[in-house]
């Protein structure tokens, strides 16, 4: 979809969408659906990548360092705002 053209378009609310795979995505909204489960708790996600990142806690992964004190993150969102005492 090139232009900011967006041929997809939800039944129920009517946004568009310029990917098929994003409307879909979108629609889970609506359904409640949650097909990504993590594995250790059986918690659902919309998102492939949310579950991802919610495994990250499981593993206590935090892949995210602090350049100036070293403090470990899981999420890039959470060391920014970390990284504000430092300013």
């Amino acid at each position: 979809a090139h232009g900011g053209q967006r041929p997809f378009a939800c039944g129920q609310c009517g946004r568009r969408f310029a990917q098929r795979a994003s409307l879909v995505e979108h629609g889970r909204r609506h359904t409640g659906e949650r097909p990504h489960r993590c594995p250790q708790c059986h918690r659902g996600f919309r998102q492939r990548s949310a579950l991802l990142r919610h495994r990250r806690a499981h593993a206590s992964e935090r892949p995210f360092p602090c350049a100036h004190c070293g403090r470990c993150y899981s999420r890039s969102s959470n060391l920014l705002l970390h990284q504000r005492v430092h300013a």
